[in-house]
């Protein structure tokens, strides 16, 4: 019988492996690990450390997108600037 945890993820309790990490949690998901950034009780992680950082029961996971697109920054044409995440 494999042992589970309970952990949070996004502020909703989730259950997963004892043994599970980051990694390993993105890959259940469904998520690219490239497109994320996760937050580890607080902790902005390293994306070369999702293979290696295991979770915890108790553990708080945050995992926000990145989103790509821009908007003008003066929309009456003042401005040329743009405004743009990825």
């Amino acid at each position: 019988m494999v042992e589970t945890i309970q952990i949070q993820v996004n502020g909703e309790q989730r259950g997963c492996q004892a043994d599970a990490t980051v990694g390993d949690l993105l890959r259940e998901l469904a998520i690219k690990a490239e497109r994320v950034a996760v937050e580890l009780n607080l902790e902005v992680l390293d994306r070369k450390d999702f293979d290696h950082r295991s979770l915890k029961q108790g553990d708080r996971v945050e995992i926000l997108s990145f989103i790509g697109g821009g908007a003008p920054v003066d929309v009456q044409g003042k401005g040329r600037g743009f405004v743009h995440a990825e």
